[in-house]
């Protein structure tokens, strides 16, 4: 027989072990919900990837095919996703916030986070991408990162004190930094974006701190002031300093542009097209299809798909060569056939044909930049090194100031192009082409989220007066 003393010594040393148990338990859940955001995410990739290059080869092989498979597939995917799976709808960005910030009182909320939203996310996001739509899967990656933290939250032990608010900053940052294989990025998505408030303000003012002073120390020591010199940067002071300008000034009045079409086609648009797109949203998905297949024949198939494809093959691109070159109607081809996707009801996101498009407006600026002296080898690649910063901090630039989510931009473009000799450069027109689309736009995911909120409370049941 145990004494009592030993007894006591005994159930202290059970429940120390039960509280390891669950700590571990939680944790080992929480892991595997992280491991199975970034194996969706790998599952999205290699669908959309899959279905787009068959879409490609079939435009190829058949000049009419976008014709038919455009506005048909888009009215389908519609139609699919309003009867099986509603909140699958739109980028997934202003779905996670909105679920995230409503009000508890809203009676009958329709849940935006669900383990059938992921799959109706993939599987609809993906078709739709393979239908020729420019849509990106970053954005619906956050919902679907947000969605499985969601379902595993009720696994967790309730000892353990982990707000499901928490869990879903996580799911959504770990969806970004899948998606674009870029983990910093992820972090700053979480701060700067899904838990906006004294972190958010506090990491601006530290990135503008940071800024201001490698500015400063650059102006009086000039590039060549890092400690080990530059690497794969030979473009001069004055073309940095050019290239700056004129990406802050055509990537924050475009990129405001684009945010503000944005906002007024979610919360504010009026006329025949918006009472057409309420009434018969199929039939409407079925004419923004058909919109996005001419511009795709006019373009020779450069608007189709997301377009990360298309940025990929302009960085890679010899500028000397006829395939270095994109026409001058790609970038608003690519803007309007971008607002149309989104516009129709799909699933997808906007971040990589952002993307594309920033970097079409970089091809174009180069023109306006100093020819260098292409009779020798230095010269030739000093060009080839201006004409992709330009790309790069277009990039940055236009997708800072359509999300106004500045860091998290500048983050993503520099991880995707190993641009660490360009940071300042990118963060300094990151943060300023965020704020001149401030000028013109209100920021998007935020009031995207808010507009969300207010249709779920305004179809909401009135409720019964109390006795």
């Amino acid at each position: 027989m145990l004494s009592e003393r030993q007894s006591r010594l005994l159930t202290q040393l059970l429940r120390r072990r039960n509280a390891y148990f669950k700590i571990w338990l939680g944790r080992l859940v929480f892991w595997g919900g992280a491991i199975g955001v970034g194996l969706l995410s790998a599952l999205f990739v290699e669908l959309s990837e899959t279905l787009s290059a068959t879409f490609m080869r079939g435009v190829a092989r058949y000049w009419w095919l976008p014709l038919l498979v455009t506005p048909l597939g888009g009215a389908f995917c519609v139609w699919l996703t309003r009867r099986y799976f509603p909140g699958a709808e739109g980028s997934g960005i202003p779905q996670a916030l909105a679920e995230m910030r409503h009000p508890g009182h809203i009676p009958n909320w329709r849940p935006l986070l669900s383990l059938r939203i992921i799959f109706g996310k993939i599987l609809v996001g993906a078709s739709a991408v393979g239908c020729g739509f420019s849509l990106g899967r970053e954005g619906p990656t956050v919902q679907i990162g947000a969605s499985l933290m969601n379902a595993i939250h009720r696994w967790l032990p309730a000892s353990l004190h982990i707000q499901r608010n928490h869990l879903l900053v996580a799911g959504g940052a770990a969806g970004i930094a899948a998606a674009f294989n870029a983990p910093l990025a992820g972090i700053m998505f979480a701060i700067e974006e899904m838990s906006r408030g004294v972190e958010a303000r506090m990491s601006g003012l530290i990135i503008t701190a940071i800024v201001l002073a490698g500015v400063t120390a650059q102006a009086l020591k000039g590039s060549g002031g890092n400690y080990f010199g530059a690497i794969l940067m030979i473009a001069g002071d004055s073309d940095q300093l050019a290239a700056v300008a004129l990406s802050v000034l055509a990537c924050g009045l475009l990129g405001g542009l684009f945010s503000r079409m944005m906002v007024l086609g979610a919360t504010a648009w009026k006329g025949r097209l918006a009472d057409l797109r309420a009434r018969r949203p199929v039939l409407f998905a079925a004419l923004c299809g058909l919109l996005v297949a001419g511009l795709g024949m006019v373009t020779g198939g450069a608007v189709f798909g997301g377009g990360l494809e298309q940025t990929q093959a302009l960085l890679d691109a010899d500028p000397m060569s006829p395939a270095g070159s994109a026409h001058w109607y790609f970038v608003p081809a690519k803007f309007i056939a971008t607002l149309t996707a989104y516009f129709s009801g799909l699933p997808g996101g906007i971040f990589a044909p952002s993307l594309s498009i920033g970097a079409g407006i970089g091809h174009d600026l180069v023109q306006l930049l100093p020819a260098q002296n292409l009779d020798d080898l230095h010269g030739l690649l000093q060009q080839q090194d201006i004409r992709n910063m330009m790309l790069a901090l277009c990039m940055a630039g236009f997708l800072a100031a359509a999300t106004q989510a500045p860091l998290t931009s500048f983050l993503i473009v520099m991880e995707m192009i190993n641009g660490y000799s360009l940071v300042i450069s990118l963060m300094v027109v990151s943060l300023i082409s965020a704020g001149i689309s401030r000028l013109i736009s209100p920021p998007l995911y935020s009031t995207l989220a808010a507009a969300i909120v207010a249709k779920q409370a305004a179809s909401a049941p009135p409720s019964s007066p109390s006795s």
